[in-house]
């Protein structure tokens, strides 16, 4: 089968139809319309088997959570998903594996109205590059350099069931099976917190999403903030699944430095707390409250008011 071929049949004219595009796959650039007063938040981000993905991953877990990762960092800016093109290298054409990661793509595109408007294909190792383009209100999108002195630090969901999830797929951990379907589930189909990251346009001071562990990424926010945070390890969420597979320190450990939660983390000043309780339960996002910003420029770490150290290392993706 040749490359346009292959479009053809797998990924032109297929999913979610969006006014906006004017001209789709199939000329030498997609053409869309903006909406008024809207800045356009932009995302890439590239899956490589062996690095960000096992070979033995189910191809339509990988096309859904290729769209989804991509999600996460619009949520993240408070955008609203619209477009996304896709650059697939593929060693060689199943079409077995392409029907199945062409269907788990456009569950997650339509689910979140998002339309494929463009892309490439070529020949080599497994790789799946994906852009996506979201749309925020002008002067509304979320940052990581709003945290202010005496804001309070929020995460959405439970954290460190993706990271347990890889360590049963690698063999590196053996759970009750009545958790293992949960966690690997949370491995490959992890959730957008776009109607989160909406809801916090007008409260939130700063956001991130959680994508190489809370211990690592909140450090960005600290950093183009400049500011500290104090967190409490006791009040970080985690699953019964977690906790009933590892044990509390572990869990603790794992919600710390586990990557690919794509979970929120964000700040919300005390003002705010009020609206941030109806506006994220109206969302129907659980979250929580895990610490506070301070003065300095460190990240420290606590558990019963004593220093808390780390075991396990953060995420790395590369």
């Amino acid at each position: 089968m040749k490359e346009f071929q292959l479009i053809e049949q797998f990924f032109r004219d297929k999913g979610q139809k969006r006014r906006d595009v004017h001209l789709g796959i199939g000329d030498d650039c997609a053409l869309v319309q903006p909406a008024e007063n809207k800045s356009i938040a932009i995302s890439c981000d590239t899956l490589v088997e062996n690095i960000h993905f096992l070979p033995s991953m189910p191809a339509h877990e990988l096309g859904y959570k290729s769209v989804a990762v991509n999600l996460s960092d619009l949520a993240a800016m408070g955008a609203d998903p619209a477009w996304m093109t896709l650059a697939l290298t593929l060693p060689d054409v199943d079409n077995d594996w392409l029907q199945q990661f062409s269907e788990g793509l456009f569950e997650a595109a339509e689910y979140y109205s998002v339309s494929l408007i463009g892309g490439d294909t070529t020949r080599g190792p497994r790789s799946i590059n994906i852009t996506i383009h979201g749309q925020v209100p002008t002067g509304k999108a979320l940052t990581r350099g709003g945290a202010k002195i005496g804001d309070w630090i929020y995460v959405t969901g439970t954290l460190g069931d993706s990271a347990l999830g890889l360590d049963i797929l690698l063999g590196k951990q053996d759970v009750d099976p009545q958790f293992k379907e949960f966690l690997i589930n949370r491995h490959y189909h992890p959730t957008p917190r776009i109607l989160a990251g909406q809801a916090l346009r007008s409260l939130a001071t700063s956001a991130i999403d959680l994508s190489d562990g809370l211990n690592s990424d909140i450090v960005h926010i600290l950093k183009a903030s400049n500011v500290g945070a104090v967190v409490d390890v006791n009040e970080l969420p985690v699953s019964t699944s977690l906790v009933g597979s590892v044990g509390p320190e572990q869990a603790i450990n794992y919600a710390l430095t586990g990557g690919e939660d794509y979970e929120l983390l964000f700040t919300v000043p005390e003002a705010q707390r009020g609206a941030l309780d109806t506006a994220l339960i109206h969302a129907g996002v659980k979250f929580v409250k895990i610490g506070q910003i301070c003065a300095g420029d460190k990240l420290r770490l606590v558990s019963n008011g004593e220093p808390f150290e780390l075991d396990l290392k953060s995420f790395e993706h590369f």
